[in-house]
């Protein structure tokens, strides 16, 4: 198993960049989840918007 962690040497340089790649990634899923929940909102509003506006003239 310590074989394998260490990569043949190389361990101490892939595991930070594995670390660091998985962090980016879930940042972005984080982030993408937050601005999907935002522009569905934004949707939301503009939408009962438009619906407002064309109540009274039907």
């Amino acid at each position: 198993m310590s074989d394998f962690l260490s990569m043949g040497g190389y361990g101490a340089y892939v595991w930070p960049s594995f670390a660091l790649t998985v962090l980016i990634l879930v940042g972005l899923l984080v982030q993408t989840l937050a601005e999907r929940k935002r522009n569905t909102k934004r949707l939301e509003q503009m939408r009962s918007l438009r619906r407002g506006r064309s109540g009274g003239e039907d």
